[in-house]
C-alpha cells in the first residue's frame, strides 16, 4: 500500500494535535519497518518541519506550505495529494480539502469549535468555513478515529455520523511525564518563577471553554473564605483574545498570589506538574483532555470537571470532580482535598496506576492497524 500523512501540524514539543501527529508518524514507521512487504509512508509537511524531518527507508516526505483554511490546503494541497495516488490517508485533523475523493481515515479530537467558537471565530466566513470542512471530512472518510466516547458521541449527535463509522481510540501520555522523588530537582525552577509556597497548577491554553475566569475567582474564595494559604500558577502563551483572564485576577486584587509564568518548555512543565500540590483542571469541554493525566503521572491529585470527556479519561475514583459553573464547589473540592492527606496519598497512587494505562505506542498500533485494515 501507499500510505499518506498529513503532518502539516507536527511538533514533538508539548500536548495536542502536533504531538499526536508525531507520535503516530514515529511509531508507523517503526511499525512498518517490521512488516515482511512494508509499505510506502508519504508525510505531508510544511515548513519548517519539513526540512527537519529526516527521511528513512520506504519514507518520503513531500513539501506543501499550506495553511489550515486556506486556499491553498484546498487546491495546492488537493493537487499534491491527488498526484501521489495513495491507497490510504490519514488525517490527524479534520482540516483537509473537501474535493479529496480518495480513500482516508480522519481523526476528530474535538467538536470545540462547534460549541465554544470563541472570540478568534467571530467572523461568519470562518465559521461557514469550519462546519463545511468538518462535515465534509467526516462524511466521505472511510472511518473516523475519535479519541474518546465522548467525542464519539458528540459526533453522532452533532454531526449525524454514523455510530458504526467512528472507532475511538485513546491518546497516549509520553514517558517524560514522571515522577521526581527529590525535590531538589526542581527547586531551580521555582525559584525561577517567584513559586515560594504550596501552589495549585493550571497548564494549557487560554481559552474560553478552558473556564480561566471561574477558575481564579474560586481560587479567591479558597483563600478569602476557607483561609487556605496556597498560590495559583497559570501556564500558557497570554492570549490577546482573552483578556479577562488577567484582568480577573486583578480585580480580585490576587496579582501577588498568582504567578503566570507563560508558554515554559516540557522540561519546566514535568517540574511544576511534580511541584504542584494539586491539578486543577476547570474546563467546560474537552474531547480527551491530556493534562489531568500528565499530572497523575507526575504523581499529584487532580481536582477536575464532572463534564464531557474528562470523568471518561480520568476514571471514577481518581480524581476529585466538581460542577465548573459553580465556583463555590470548586473552592469547596480545593479546601476538602487541601484538609485530607489520606485523600490526597490515595488520589496520588490512583492517579499513577491510572496514567499508565495510556501509552502512544497503543494508540498508534490500534490506528496503524485500523489503517491497514481499510
Amino acid at each position: 500500500m501507499k500510505i499518506g500523512i498529513d503532518c502539516r501540524i507536527f511538533s514533538s514539543k508539548f500536548t495536542g494535535i502536533g504531538r499526536y501527529t508525531n507520535e503516530l508518524v514515529s511509531h508507523y514507521i517503526k511499525l512498518n519497518s517490521e512488516l515482511k512487504n512494508p509499505n510506502e509512508i508519504i508525510l505531508f509537511f510544511n515548513n519548517p518541519e519539513f526540512r527537519e524531518f529526516k527521511e528513512v527507508k520506504n519514507v518520503r516526505k513531500i513539501l506543501v506550505n499550506a495553511r489550515h483554511y486556506s486556499l491553498s490546503e484546498q487546491f495546492k494541497f488537493l493537487r499534491i495529494l491527488n498526484k501521489e495516488k495513495l491507497d490510504m490517508v490519514h488525517f490527524p485533523h479534520f482540516n483537509l480539502p473537501i474535493f479529496y475523493s480518495r480513500p482516508y481515515v480522519v481523526t476528530i479530537h474535538d467538536l470545540t469549535l462547534s460549541l465554544f467558537p470563541g472570540n478568534k471565530m467571530t467572523k461568519w466566513f470562518h465559521r461557514l468555513a469550519y462546519n463545511i470542512v468538518i462535515r465534509r471530512a467526516t462524511k466521505k472518510a472511510e472511518k473516523i478515529i475519535a479519541v474518546s466516547n465522548n467525542t464519539k458521541n458528540d459526533l453522532i449527535k452533532m454531526i449525524n455520523v454514523p455510530e458504526e463509522k467512528v472507532t475511538v481510540l485513546y491518546n497516549g501520555i509520553g514517558p517524560e511525564f514522571t515522577f521526581i522523588e527529590d525535590s531538589k530537582v526542581f527547586e531551580k525552577t521555582l525559584k525561577k518563577y517567584g513559586i515560594d509556597k504550596e501552589f495549585l497548577l493550571y497548564t494549557g491554553v487560554w481559552r474560553d471553554h478552558k473556564n480561566l475566569p471561574r477558575l481564579i475567582k474560586s481560587f479567591g474564595l479558597v483563600r478569602n473564605k476557607h483561609n487556605v494559604d496556597l498560590k495559583l500558577v497559570i501556564t500558557g502563551k497570554p492570549d490577546p483574545y482573552y483578556p479577562e483572564v488577567k484582568n480577573e485576577v486583578k480585580t480580585l486584587g490576587l496579582t501577588n498570589e498568582v504567578i503566570f509564568p507563560g508558554l515554559v518548555d516540557e522540561k519546566e512543565l514535568v517540574y511544576l506538574y511534580n511541584a504542584a500540590l494539586f491539578y486543577v483542571f476547570p474546563s467546560l469541554y474537552e474531547g480527551f483532555g491530556m493534562p489531568p493525566l500528565e499530572a497523575m503521572k507526575c504523581g499529584t491529585p487532580v481536582l477536575a470537571s464532572n463534564v464531557s470527556s474528562i470523568p471518561e479519561v480520568c476514571g471514577e475514583g481518581n480524581a476529585i470532580f466538581f460542577d465548573p459553573n459553580n465556583e463555590e464547589e470548586i473552592a469547596e473540592k480545593i479546601k476538602n482535598i487541601f484538609e485530607d492527606t489520606s485523600l490526597q496519598v490515595s488520589l496520588i497512587e490512583k492517579g499513577m496506576i491510572r496514567a499508565d494505562e495510556f501509552s502512544w505506542e497503543d494508540c498508534a498500533k490500534q490506528s496503524w492497524e485500523l489503517l491497514l485494515s481499510l
